[in-house]
C-alpha cells in the first residue's frame, strides 16, 4: 500500500510540473511565431492550470473510470473556488469587477446548469460531451474576437447570441480563408531557441502522459482497496492538480492582483466543465453515480452562486467571506474522507 501511495504521489508530481514546463514552452513557441500575448494568455494559460485535470480525465475516460473523472472535475472546480479564493481571500480583501459576473460568473452558472440537466438521466453522453466542446471554442473565440471588435457586448447575453449564431465557427472559416495571404510574412524568430522550447516541450508531454497514467491507475487501486467510490478519490485527488491554480493565485495576491486569482479560478472552473468534461464524455460516455447528482454537483452549484453573491456585495471578496469559503470547503472534505473511514 505504501509503494502504490509513494507512485500516486510521484505521478501526480509528474502531472503537475510537466504540465508546467509544457505550458511555457507552448507559450514561448507560440510568442515567437507571432502569436499575440493576449490570445497565449487567454488559451494556453488559461489552459494549463487546468492541463491535469484534463489529461488525467483522458487517461480515466479511456479505462472508463466515470467516477474518477467527475470527482476530479467537480472536485476541482469545488477547490478553485472554496480553497483557492478563500485563501487569497484571507490573505487580502479581493477587489472585484463587474466583468467577473457578467461574463465569465453567468456563462459558469449557466454551463453548471446545462450539466445538471444533462446529467439526469444519470448519463453524459457524447452529444453532450460535444455541445460542451462547441461551447468552450465559442467562449475561447468570442474573448478574442469581442476583446479586439465589440467591447459593449463583452458579457454572458453577447455570448449566448453570438454562440447561437455560431460566431465562432465563422470566425474560425474567415482566419483559415485570411490565413493564405499572411502566410507570406518573414518569420525572424531563433530556430535555436524554438527548438530548444520543443524540446522541452516534448519532455512536459511526455512527463504529463506518464503522470496521467500511473495517477488513474493508482487511483483506481485505491478505490477497490479501500472500497471507496471513485468520486470520493477523485475528489481527494482534485486538490493535487489544483496545485497550479494555487501557484498563480498565491503569486497574485502577494503582488496585489487579487481580482487576477478572481478571474483565473472562474476561467479555470469554465474549461474543466465545457472543455474538460466535455472532451472526456466525447472519449467515452459517463455514468453519473447519486453521489455526484445529489451531493457534489448541488455543492459547486452552491458555492459558484455563493461566489457571484459575494462578488457583487460592494465588489469585493473579503476576509469573512474567504473564511465561510475555506469553512465550507474543508466541511466538503471532510465528507469526503469520511466515506473512506466508514
Amino acid at each position: 500500500m505504501i509503494t502504490e501511495l509513494i507512485i500516486l504521489i510521484g505521478g501526480l508530481i509528474l502531472l503537475i510540473k510537466g504540465s508546467d514546463y509544457f505550458v511555457k514552452s507552448a507559450a514561448a513557441i507560440a510568442k515567437n511565431l507571432g502569436v499575440s500575448e493576449f490570445v497565449i494568455g487567454l488559451t494556453l494559460i488559461a489552459l494549463g492550470t487546468s492541463l491535469p485535470e484534463l489529461v488525467s480525465a483522458i487517461f480515466a475516460s479511456l479505462e472508463h473510470q466515470s467516477g474518477l473523472v467527475m470527482g476530479n472535475i467537480i472536485g476541482a472546480n469545488i477547490a478553485n473556488i472554496g480553497l483557492i479564493i478563500g485563501i487569497a481571500a484571507v490573505v487580502s480583501v479581493i477587489r472585484t469587477k463587474r466583468e467577473m459576473i457578467e461574463r465569465d460568473g453567468y456563462i459558469l452558472l449557466f454551463s453548471s446548469m446545462l450539466l445538471v440537466v444533462f446529467l439526469f438521466n444519470k448519463t453524459l453522453s457524447r452529444f453532450e460531451g460535444l455541445i460542451f466542446l462547441s461551447m468552450y471554442l465559442g467562449y475561447i473565440i468570442f474573448l478574442i474576437e469581442e476583446k479586439q471588435e465589440l467591447k459593449d457586448k463583452y458579457h454572458f447575453k453577447g455570448f449566448l447570441r453570438y454562440f447561437l449564431k455560431l460566431g465562432h465557427f465563422n470566425y474560425i472559416k474567415n482566419k483559415i480563408y485570411n490565413n493564405n495571404k499572411s502566410n507570406k510574412k518573414n518569420s525572424k524568430t531563433s530556430k535555436t531557441e524554438i527548438i530548444k522550447n520543443l524540446f522541452i516541450l516534448i519532455f512536459g508531454g511526455l512527463a504529463i502522459i506518464v503522470g496521467a497514467n500511473y495517477l488513474v491507475k493508482e487511483a483506481v487501486f485505491f478505490a477497490n482497496s479501500l472500497k471507496v467510490p471513485q468520486t470520493i478519490i477523485g475528489i481527494l485527488i482534485s486538490i493535487g492538480t489544483t496545485m497550479p491554480e494555487m501557484s498563480v493565485a498565491i503569486t497574485a495576491v502577494r503582488k496585489g492582483y487579487g481580482n487576477i486569482t478572481v478571474g483565473n479560478a472562474l476561467g479555470s472552473c469554465i474549461t474543466n466543465l465545457l472543455l474538460v468534461l466535455g472532451l472526456a464524455a466525447v472519449i467515452s460516455p459517463l455514468a453519473i453515480t447519486n453521489l455526484t447528482l445529489f451531493y457534489t454537483v448541488p455543492i459547486m452549484i452552491v458555492i459558484i452562486i455563493l461566489l457571484l453573491w459575494f462578488i457583487k456585495s460592494n465588489w469585493k471578496i473579503t476576509r469573512k467571506e474567504g473564511i465561510v469559503f475555506l469553512i465550507l470547503y474543508i466541511a466538503f472534505l471532510l465528507f469526503a474522507l469520511s466515506m473512506i473511514h466508514g
